[in-house]
């Protein structure tokens, strides 16, 4: 499964008003490109900072569940921000890592997810529940379960490379980003 599948599905789970941060590069480019009608918070920029909006959000506002939408080249730039929400125990955050094993939009160098688990990284960062999925049909599986279960939960989904499915950045500003996102949240 490519990523921007992965996120397809992912939607297709989730409440409409539940909010999503969504982490820099291709990830918030697939996004923007399959849906700019929810409360999303585009990252541009600010590299591996998603997973600590995410969990501003789900502090500030504990009765939406918060979406991570996380890259693994990502999340493996600001690994402590995993100890920091295994600590804290969000109930309403899930964090989603969609790892091809590449920092796809800057060239597809190479990340170290072939030989380090994100998952167990997080098991032992204290997060509630921990999950990887390699098929569309595990992934749906796991995300109706997480519907039942507390946060924080982390769901590893490892996905193919995109080499023919690109999306066109986002064209709305920053102050654009913030500005949705606020008015969808109903944050004044």
């Amino acid at each position: 499964m490519i990523r921007k599948t992965a996120i397809t599905i992912t939607l297709e789970h989730i409440e409409f008003d539940d909010r999503i941060v969504s982490a820099n590069g291709f990830i918030s480019r697939d996004l923007f490109s399959i849906s700019d009608t929810r409360p999303t918070f585009y990252m541009i920029g600010s590299m591996g900072l998603a997973s600590s909006i995410g969990l501003g959000i789900a502090l500030k506002d504990p009765g939406k569940k918060v979406f991570v939408f996380d890259g693994d080249g990502n999340i493996l730039m600001n690994l402590g921000s995993l100890t920091t929400i295994g600590s804290l125990k969000p109930k309403n955050l899930v964090h989603i890592v969609f790892d091809n094993s590449v920092h796809e939009s800057t060239g597809s160098q190479p990340t170290n997810t072939n030989f380090v688990s994100i998952e167990k990284i997080a098991k032992a960062s204290n997060y509630n529940h921990t999950f990887t999925v390699r098929t569309e049909d595990n992934f749906e599986k796991i995300l109706r379960k997480i519907k039942k279960l507390k946060g924080p939960i982390m769901i590893v989904v490892k996905i193919q490379k995109s080499d023919t499915e690109r999306s066109g950045r986002i064209s709305i500003s920053p102050v654009e980003i913030k500005e949705h996102f606020m008015s969808r949240c109903n944050i004044s």
